[in-house]
């Protein structure tokens, strides 16, 4: 039950930025960009947390790899709030 709900949340979160590159693409702005990068991170962790033989999210790696996509989260967050507050 778990390896199911581990792939359905990557892919999910692989969706997820998958769309939000798409619209960098469509609009340019580097808010949704910051958002596929964190999005695509996380999806790609999710499916190495499946593949590894004992799937424990506490590991140090899984961890600071979540911690590094939303990190990239605050990051766009301040610079489209820095953007606005520069125009």
């Amino acid at each position: 039950m778990t390896l199911m709900l581990l792939g359905a949340i990557a892919m999910a979160t692989l969706v997820a930025g998958i769309f939000f590159l798409k619209f960098w693409k469509k609009t340019g702005d580097r808010f949704f960009l910051f958002f596929a990068i964190s999005f695509c991170i996380e999806g790609i962790n999710r499916a190495v947390l499946g593949l590894v033989s004992n799937p424990n999210e506490d590991q140090p790696f899984f961890y600071i790899v979540r911690l590094l996509s939303f990190v990239i989260i605050l990051i766009a967050i301040f610079d489209k709030n820095r953007k606005k507050g520069a125009e």
